[in-house]
């Protein structure tokens, strides 16, 4: 029997590829436009986007950030002012050499990332310790020419996020700062998104292009995978030396300032997708979806208008929530709870007339696909209770695969073994550069993904090239 062209033909775990490739299409999430690895956001994705921006830009502004914006064009010049920096962009940018016929005189990079653009102006801003702090962040589009296969919200040549670029008088605020960040990241990932990350810093080899560190949260992916989930990058004076951004201090001294850049990207809603949603269709998480409640009412002739009259006074009931009606009577009550199903709605409230007599409701997780009569006295508090309870077992699910998927080694054959059965190793290592590069090399393409925060003192040999272990770090194959 040829199954419904408008669900997922494939399944997860047989073809995780067009399994997510369907999925995203399907659930009108995205549209291939006629540019190569540019994405159309369609509306139910950019609703996604729209719920992080809004959590995460309070988030910010709890700590005083500011919103501004600063040009898309960075003149070539600006570009190449930190060495380290463009050296490591240098492949991934896109330039603006005519207007019309007529060559620039100077081209202008496509913002793959704004520290220079930003930075010009905070040279002219900042003169004074009295102008310290400066917490400043932008919502914008970056371009970034990669050449790998795009990945539609994971890996894309045009993508949305927010940078913050940050300004501090001495290094203990600006590390302090970007710890910080580094927590609210962690925080939206697993309270809004149910997303369990690990928290560390990145190595030498995978650091930001011009910053003395980075640190990052990374997840796993059902495919065995991890992936990148935001970054905080401690720049040191590498810019503000470029740049030429000192301030007097409380002597009367001038001093070179201490930044920080950090970012939030669209690749979020990627990682959503692949963690939670099934065969199915989408499973979100209730305080991210746009929709967290449809009511479906079961049409039955000479008995619609009773039927639409306890929809109503339903939703009214349940007004905080986002909630709607379906009240399309073109389509079947199966088709629509396959829709509910497709793009992820986590309740689902069906009404009939048999219900109205018995006065109650049928409840359905999305998540879990289980039913119950649910007595109408009762429906606020089962519908708050189940909404909480879904949104803490995906988090808790989640949580469990990370846990059970994460091996500690000691060895080399148990770190190709393990790196082998897609799991995320976690082991002592001598963070080299020559070692990270034979790890990709021999596991075809694993690599270091952050080392974790909380390192105990460090004894005993690298679990690959048995030299003397600095850190505890974990490695994976990654997006």
């Amino acid at each position: 029997m040829k199954k419904d062209e408008k669900g997922i033909t494939v399944s997860k775990e047989e073809n995780f590829s067009e399994w997510y490739t369907q999925l995203i299409q399907k659930a009108e999430l995205i549209e291939y436009s006629s540019v190569s690895g540019c994405l159309v956001l369609r509306p139910y994705a950019y609703e996604l986007w729209e719920r992080i921006q809004d959590y995460l830009d309070k988030e910010l502004k709890k700590k005083g950030v500011k919103n501004a914006y600063f040009p898309l064009f960075i003149p070539e010049r600006l570009l190449k002012k930190e060495k380290e920096h463009v050296e490591g962009f240098n492949p991934e940018v896109a330039w603006v050499t005519h207007t019309g016929t007529t060559k620039l005189k100077e081209r202008l990079a496509i913002r793959p990332t704004s520290e220079t653009i930003i930075y010009e102006s905070y040279k002219k801003w900042i003169r004074s310790h009295r102008d310290l702090p400066l917490l400043i962040n932008q919502w914008c589009n970056v371009v970034r020419w990669e050449f790998k296969d795009a990945i539609p919200f994971i890996r894309t040549r045009e993508f949305l996020w927010q940078e913050g670029h940050t300004v501090f008088a001495s290094e203990k605020e600006s590390i302090s700062f970007n710890r910080e960040i580094i927590s609210i990241y962690k925080k939206i990932f697993e309270e809004l998104l149910s997303i369990p990350v690990l928290t560390g810093r990145k190595s030498e080899k995978e650091k930001f292009a011009g910053a003395d560190f980075t640190e990052s949260v990374e997840a796993l992916m059902p495919n065995g995978k991890a992936v990148q989930g935001a970054t905080s990058h401690g720049l040191g004076t590498h810019f503000s030396k470029a740049f030429e951004i000192t301030y007097l201090d409380k002597n009367e001294k001038e001093q070179y300032a201490w930044q920080n850049s950090w970012g939030f990207t669209t690749r979020s809603i990627g990682m959503v997708i692949m963690v939670h949603s099934d065969d199915k269709g989408l499973v979100l998480p209730p305080l991210l979806a746009p929709i967290q409640i449809r009511i479906i009412p079961i049409f039955v002739s000479k008995k619609e208008e009773n039927i639409m009259k306890e929809a109503r006074e339903i939703k009214k009931q349940l007004s905080k929530y986002r909630i709607d009606i379906d009240e399309r009577k073109e389509y079947s009550p199966g088709w629509k709870f396959n829709e509910v199903e497709l793009k992820g709605i986590p309740l689902r409230i069906e009404i009939g007339p048999k219900d109205i007599e018995k006065k109650q409701v049928i409840l359905v997780r999305r998540d879990t696909l289980k039913k119950e009569a649910v007595k109408r006295a009762n429906l606020k508090e089962e519908i708050e209770k189940t909404l909480l309870s879904i949104q803490k077992d995906l988090f808790e699910r989640a949580k469990k695969i990370l846990e059970t998927q994460t091996v500690e080694v000691k060895d080399k054959l148990s770190f190709l073994k393990a790196i082998q059965n897609k799991k995320i190793v976690k082991a002592q290592w001598c963070a080299t550069l020559k070692c990270e590069e034979k790890i990709k090399e021999e596991t075809e393409g694993a690599k270091s993904l952050n080392a974790p925060f909380d390192q105990k003192r460090i004894k005993g040999k690298c679990a690959f090239c048995t030299e003397e272990a600095k850190q505890v770090m974990y490695f994976g194959k990654s997006y």
